[in-house]
C-alpha cells in the first residue's frame, strides 16, 4: 500500500466497478446524503459512474507531481513509503465512497450515515499513526510558518499532532453509534483537537527556541 502506482490499481479497480454497474444502473443515482442519510443530491447514471475513478486517477497524479514542485523536496526520500502510504489510504477511501454510491444506486440498503463517520474515522487514524515520521516538506503535515521555520518545532508538533489524530478519528468513529444529530459537533470537536492545538503549540515552541537563541 506504499506504491506510487497502488493509485492506478485501485483506478482500475474503481473502472472495472463501474463498467460492470452501469447497465444496472438508473438513469438517476443518488451521489449525497445529509445527516439522517437521507439522498438529496442526485446525478445521472453516467455522473455517478465517473466522478470516483477520476477523482482517484487525479489523486494519483497530484502526489506524484507534488515532490517535483516541493523546495524541500531533498527531504522525500527520508518519508517516501508513509508519503505514499498517505495518498494510498485516502485512494481507497475514495473507492470506498465510490462503491457505497454504485451499492445504492443497484438498490442496496447502505446506511450511509452510519458508514462514512468510520470511514473517515479510520482515515484519521491511520495518517495519525504515521505522522510522526513525516519530514518538513511543504505539501504533506502540518504546516505552519512556525514548522516550517524549524525542524526542531516540526518534529516536536508532529508528535502531538498524530495522537491527537487518532483521538480525533476514534471520536468520529463513535459517531457511527451516536444520534444522527451528533456528527457535526463531534467531527468539529474532532478537527479543533487534531489541528488548531499542534498549530497553537508549534507557535509557542518556536517562540521559547527563538527565546532561547537570543
Amino acid at each position: 500500500m506504499r506504491s506510487r502506482w497502488f493509485g492506478l490499481v485501485i483506478a482500475a479497480v474503481a473502472v472495472a466497478v463501474s463498467i460492470w454497474a452501469y447497465p444496472q444502473l438508473p438513469p438517476t443515482v443518488a451521489t449525497h446524503w445529509n445527516l439522517r442519510g437521507t439522498p438529496d443530491g442526485f446525478s445521472s447514471r453516467f455522473m455517478a459512474v465517473s466522478i470516483g475513478p477520476l477523482v482517484i486517477i487525479a489523486i494519483t497524479v497530484l502526489f506524484n507531481v507534488l515532490p517535483k514542485l516541493d523546495p524541500r523536496h531533498q527531504n522525500y526520500p527520508k518519508f517516501l513509503g508513509t508519503y505514499w502510504l498517505f495518498a494510498n489510504a485516502v485512494i481507497v477511501f475514495m473507492l470506498v465512497v465510490h462503491g457505497l454510491v454504485i451499492a445504492t444506486g443497484l438498490g442496496y440498503s447502505v446506511k450511509i450515515d452510519r458508514l462514512m463517520p468510520i470511514g473517515i474515522g479510520v482515515l484519521f487514524v491511520v495518517i495519525g499513526n504515521y505522522l510522526t515520521r513525516v519530514e518538513p516538506n511543504w505539501f504533506v503535515g502540518i504546516r505552519t510558518p512556525w514548522t516550517l521555520s524549524s525542524d526542531a518545532v516540526w518534529r516536536k508538533t508532529h508528535r502531538t499532532g498524530g495522537w491527537l489524530m487518532v483521538l480525533g478519528g476514534l471520536l468520529v468513529i463513535a459517531c457511527a453509534f451516536l444520534p444522527h444529530g451528533a456528527f457535526i459537533p463531534v467531527l468539529i470537536v474532532a478537527i479543533l483537537i487534531a489541528a488548531v492545538i499542534p498549530i497553537v503549540q508549534s507557535y509557542f515552541l518556536w517562540k521559547r527556541e527563538q527565546h532561547g537563541r537570543s
